[in-house]
């Protein structure tokens, strides 16, 4: 039996494809970590969704597939030679496509409204943040080495995505929205 644990990274490191060895909290480790938080909240979400249109689960999970390989290609200081296939921007229209499908079906939004509603939305709107957090620390990495600009630009749509989703969800469950209250608190 192969053991899970290979004690490497008992001293802080880790290592990227391709073999070289970086710190724990090396901004690329930081960018594919949150990745891969992002793709545990989707997953999370998913486990919550019960009675979603099955259109929602399947592009959630086709979201999930994509973030291992984006975290694939920034775990990769030379994508091409690890074998990954990269983000382009295919990628990022079939994710504007999506959010203007489900988008067309919600009532416009003419306000801020309170991440929340049902768990499924509620965990879609938490996902929602992450993948913020998520392009954030791709950012960081791609003012400090040279990026795949199609990487952010997934991520800046992801983002869009999980909130029309959240709200499509929330709908679907009979969940009205909670505008912000700008002189509540």
């Amino acid at each position: 039996m192969t053991r899970l644990y290979t004690r490497t990274g008992d001293a802080g490191e880790t290592g990227l494809i391709g073999g070289r060895r970086v710190p724990k909290d090396d901004p690329r480790v930081e960018a594919y970590g949150t990745l891969d938080e992002l793709n545990s909240a989707i997953g999370a979400a998913r486990a919550f969704l019960g009675d979603a249109p099955p259109a929602v689960t399947r592009a959630l999970e086709q979201v999930q597939h994509r973030l291992f390989a984006l975290g694939a290609e920034i775990a990769a200081p030379d994508p091409a030679a690890a074998g990954v296939r990269p983000c382009t921007g295919d990628d990022v229209r079939a994710l504007e496509h999506l959010i203007d499908a489900v988008q067309a079906e919600l009532p416009p939004l003419r306000v801020f409204i309170l991440p929340g509603g049902s768990p499924g939305g509620s965990l879609l709107h938490l996902a929602r943040t992450v993948a913020r957090r998520a392009e954030r620390r791709v950012v960081a990495l791609a003012r400090a080495e040279s990026l795949n600009p199609e990487v952010l630009r997934y991520l800046n749509r992801l983002s869009d995505l999980l909130f029309v989703l959240a709200r499509a969800v929330n709908q679907a469950a009979g969940r009205p929205e909670t505008p912000w209250d700008k002189d509540a608190g």
